[in-house]
């Protein structure tokens, strides 16, 4: 199961495989992930197996699921980059920009972890 996943569901409250299949069927369907942009369009570029291939538990997720989540839950998603030797902050918003809460992930290039308050 990927981090990313494990990590949304901490916050979402369900399974991380059923997180996974509904931003799965979020980018199936076309729903939006930024202004202007059509999702199909963005997901070209990923490759024509893209979806499929994320369904898959092994397979890790990043910013264009990142984005799907805040977009279907309504979610602020800060994901603080310890990657990098400044610590940076990657804030995703809703499409809406309209959010019921924020949630904050630990990135560090390789593993994604909820940070819990």
């Amino acid at each position: 199961m990927s981090c990313l996943f494990n990590s949304l569901s901490y916050f979402i409250k369900e399974n991380s495989n059923i997180v996974r299949q509904k931003i799965c069927d979020y980018l199936q369907n076309n729903g939006p992930l930024m202004e202007g942009l059509h999702t199909n369009d963005i997901l070209k570029w990923e490759g024509p197996n893209y979806i499929q291939n994320m369904r898959n538990t092994s397979t890790w997720g990043g910013a264009i699921e990142i984005q799907a989540a805040c977009n279907l839950w309504k979610y602020k998603i800060i994901i603080n980059n310890h990657r990098d030797k400044k610590h940076s902050k990657i804030t995703f918003i809703p499409i809406s920009t309209e959010y019921v809460t924020t949630i904050e992930l630990q990135w560090t290039g390789g593993h994604f972890e909820p940070i819990r308050h």
